[in-house]
């Protein structure tokens, strides 16, 4: 036998490329107030609660009780990504390296655009005039010291409540795979006694408990920086503004500066905050 037989064996390539395990949708999008307008910021108008007085004696004076208006602005900013194609990557391979191009950016663009949310559901907020408005107290939960619990869930609750937030809303509440996980582990979430629903889906964690619908995202961040905690929020649609200045576009053209190679060039432009604190509460707690 030739002892260069090797160089004719036939190799098997697959005709469609294998994307590694990765986030491709949005998962926090569906759950702001989002406004799509071709401005460089937008005022979220807010209103504070007036009170009524009573009317004690006949003909008084109208009152004037001066009710508060405020502004959180949103500011876009842009996020992109791109790559290069060689004419002859298109020529010799199997598969079209430029829609994988594509698609590979979009789901980057959509795991930005849940960053971008949840730097606005935790961190700093931005009034009207720009300045800088810190997370307040009242609406953060020192879960620290362990997983999730159903007391700190109930904790959260009373928050809602404490703030008149109309229990009918509907509610959203993102936790990691930590919390998910110890979720499965808690009679209250699980056991029919406590959860008419059938929270257990075919996603393996809990989808509906205690009036939220629980998100999973491995994109929360540590408060600490050093990953043994998470801050896990719970929030209503009025909780956070999104403002969209161009959505996800990919331009995909040759680029004569680089011998007319392929350009794939993925952008959005788009900015989120916090516009309502109390329809969020943030949970912060350990991840083991």
């Amino acid at each position: 036998m030739s002892a260069t037989i090797d160089n004719v064996y036939v190799q098997g390539f697959e005709r469609t490329v294998r994307h590694l395990a990765q986030q491709g949708i949005n998962r926090l999008r569906p759950y702001v107030q989002e406004v799509s307008e071709s401005v460089e910021a937008y005022n979220f108008e807010r209103v504070a609660a007036t009170a009524a007085t009573q009317k004690t004696t006949r003909k008084t004076a109208t009152p004037d009780d001066e009710t508060a208006f405020s502004r959180r602005k949103a500011i876009p900013v842009e996020y992109h990504t791109g790559d290069v194609t060689e004419k002859k990557d298109v020529v010799q391979l199997l598969i079209d390296p430029n829609s994988t191009y594509a698609k590979a950016q979009g789901m980057a663009m959509r795991r930005a655009q849940d960053d971008e949310i949840i730097s606005a559901a935790v961190g700093a907020s931005r009034d009207g005039d720009g300045n800088s408005v810190a997370f307040p107290a009242a609406q953060a939960i020192d879960g620290s010291a362990g997983l999730i619990t159903f007391d700190a869930v109930t904790a959260v609750s009373e928050i809602f409540m404490n703030n008149d937030i109309d229990p009918d809303t509907d509610k959203v509440f993102v936790i990691s795979p930590e919390q998910a996980r110890k979720l499965l582990q808690l009679t209250e979430a699980t056991s029919g006694d406590y959860n008419a629903l059938k929270p257990l889906t075919s996603k393996g964690y809990v989808e509906s408990w205690m009036g939220y619908t629980w998100i999973v995202s491995t994109r929360l961040t540590s408060p600490t920086g050093d990953g043994s905690d998470v801050d896990c929020f719970a929030m209503t649609r009025d909780a956070i503004g999104l403002l969209m200045n161009q959505d996800i576009q990919t331009e995909v053209d040759k680029d004569p500066s680089i011998s007319f190679a392929w350009r794939i060039y993925t952008n959005s432009i788009y900015g989120a905050i916090r516009v309502e604190d109390e329809q969020l509460v943030k949970l912060t707690l350990a991840t083991s």
